[in-house]
């Protein structure tokens, strides 16, 4: 089983997260931000990843720590959780309907951090989440994680479908791309040899 466990600690927040990629979706999400919580959840979902997260964070300030560090702290998991990533498919993409909007992501398992993000969020706010915090999220996610990863919104208006299909979307292709490939099971899939 490829799992992954960590406890994150400094002055802003304080985490505890583990996660099975081989899971069924099951999720235990406490971020005390709970827009954060709801796409979590879908993302464990969608994503077919055991997730557990507890998060205590500076919130009477913003969600902002909150939200970086999480993202911190999952794309960690999954980098620990693929270790040498033999046998992977590696990349991974999905365009995903939420209502109006439409979403595309693509990763790639490569070892090189990238972000592409192209959406055009209309509100500053869902709730009391900053909707600049998406972006954040993805980013703290790729440079842990190692992966380059591609979003880009087609269509939409929705502020929380957007941001919604966002985290479904990658969650989908993140599950297509750490899935175990059977002709290649003991393979690193470079030819460099490594990721």
């Amino acid at each position: 089983m490829r799992k992954a466990a960590i406890k994150r600690d400094t002055k802003e927040t304080k985490i505890r997260a583990e996660l099975n990629l081989d899971g069924t979706g099951k999720s235990r999400i406490d971020t005390g931000c709970g827009f954060l919580d709801h796409m979590l959840t879908l993302f464990a979902s969608h994503g077919k990843m055991d997730l557990e997260i507890t998060c205590k964070g500076d919130i009477e300030v913003d969600y902002h720590h909150t939200v970086e560090d999480v993202g911190i702290v999952i794309g960690k998991l999954i980098k620990e959780a693929l270790g040498d990533k033999k046998g992977i498919v590696r990349y991974g993409s999905m365009i995903l309907p939420m209502d109006e909007a439409l979403i595309l992501s693509a990763i790639d398992f490569s070892g090189r951090a990238f972000l592409k993000y192209t959406a055009n969020i209309r509100a500053k706010k869902v709730g009391d989440f900053d909707t600049e915090l998406s972006e954040e999220f993805w980013m703290a996610f790729v440079r842990n994680a190692g992966c380059t990863l591609h979003i880009k919104q087609l269509d939409g208006r929705n502020s929380h479908h957007i941001i919604e299909g966002i985290f479904k979307s990658v969650a989908r292709s993140i599950r297509q791309a750490v899935s175990i490939d059977p002709e290649l099971s003991d393979i690193v899939p470079s030819t460099k040899g490594t990721l």
